[in-house]
């Protein structure tokens, strides 16, 4: 099997299917993983293995599958969030066996023998695993399967990668069940005769899993991933974030604006100043920044001589109930950035 290179560097493959970039999706051109980062998704394909990605919201885990998607010249990523109440079969398909019973007892169709005509194919919903699978195969051999023709706009025959997000917050069992399906590379659907549907060996999804770290995974679990933790960035990696996905502070140096803008989101990070709630992480300070510019923020004013236009964008960075007035005093005051503010310095406030 072909194992094409991924170096992080945003450059997609001549001759790749077209991929549109929605706007609420994440641009995999501005996402710059770090060398070491790089080096955990090569030693997770070279041996088949899940990547299991940790660190704080924000720190750009769930981009990685968008990011290794385009630079492979693969399609969309396809993508499940972990919910309480998953299982391991909840990533390959879903049966809506409420549905089919209605279904089987009104508006169904008849054959010649008066017996009704319902099949369970038609209450199955395939999830990212169970699609990923049966789209590494040709066409043809899963229409065989089936029955019955596929999706004419999806493709077949083609490795995906699928993202499977927060997998911390799924039941205990989870995890090992999830490996254990996963490295069998097929899946059996009883409610269709227990077909067995089985990953093309040339073309297995690329599975990345995410976590963060809100309860302990399985020490078995850990053994069978490849494994990384990403930092949370420095101020020269949070500016060059800021350049890379703001067109408004696209430039080689920090305007007035942003390098004080910086000092004060690196404040309310600061534990040793006080003992947050709730820290900001990259999206609010991309999204913090974004208010600041389409309410009229001038890059080249420094952030304290836009008192009024700072404490207006206040709520898409501040998110705890006790963080919440005491920041909009720390604002008033002026003690933020080089003054180190404590308790004492500043009351909760109003």
């Amino acid at each position: 099997m072909e194992i094409k290179e991924y170096r992080g560097d945003g450059q997609r493959p001549e001759g790749a299917p077209e991929w549109k970039i929605g706007r609420f999706q994440p641009d995999p051109r501005n996402y710059h993983p770090s060398e070491r980062l790089v080096h955990a998704v090569e030693v997770a394909r070279l041996l088949e293995r899940p990547l299991l990605l940790t660190g704080e919201p924000g720190t750009g885990k769930t981009q990685l599958a968008w990011s290794l998607a385009w630079e492979l010249g693969l399609s969309v990523p396809l993508s499940y969030e972990t919910k309480s109440t998953s299982t391991a079969r909840d990533l390959f398909y879903h049966y809506d066996a409420i549905g089919h019973f209605r279904r089987s007892q009104t508006g169904a169709k008849k054959d010649e023998g008066g017996e009704v005509e319902v099949s369970a194919l038609d209450f199955i919903l395939w999830n990212p695993l169970g699609e990923a699978t049966l789209r590494s195969n040709p066409r043809e051999k899963v229409e065989l399967l089936l029955g019955r023709p596929t999706d004419e706009k999806k493709e077949f025959d083609c490795q995906l990668v699928v993202l499977i997000d927060e997998i911390d917050k799924a039941p205990r069992d989870f995890p090992n069940d999830l490996l254990n399906e996963f490295e069998r590379k097929f899946f059996r659907v009883p409610e269709i005769g227990n077909i067995e549907f089985e990953a093309n060996p040339e073309k297995p999804p690329i599975l990345i899993l995410t976590s963060n770290s809100e309860r302990n995974l399985p020490d078995a679990f850990l053994r069978r991933c490849a494994f990384f933790h990403i930092e949370f960035p420095d101020r020269a990696g949070l500016r060059d974030i800021v350049h890379r996905q703001l067109k408004e502070f696209a430039s080689l140096e920090e305007s007035p604006l942003l390098r004080e803008a910086l000092d004060f989101f690196l404040d309310l990070r600061d534990e040793k100043k006080r003992q947050w709630e709730k820290r900001p992480a990259t999206a609010e300070l991309l999204d913090w920044l974004r208010a600041l510019a389409r309410l009229g923020g001038l890059p080249a004013i420094p952030l304290r001589e836009q008192k009024e236009l700072h404490l207006r964008t206040l709520a898409t960075l501040v998110k705890g109930v006790k963080d919440q007035p005491y920041v909009f005093r720390m604002v008033e005051d002026g003690k933020w950035g080089n003054y180190s503010a404590n308790k004492a310095d500043i009351p909760a406030g109003k």
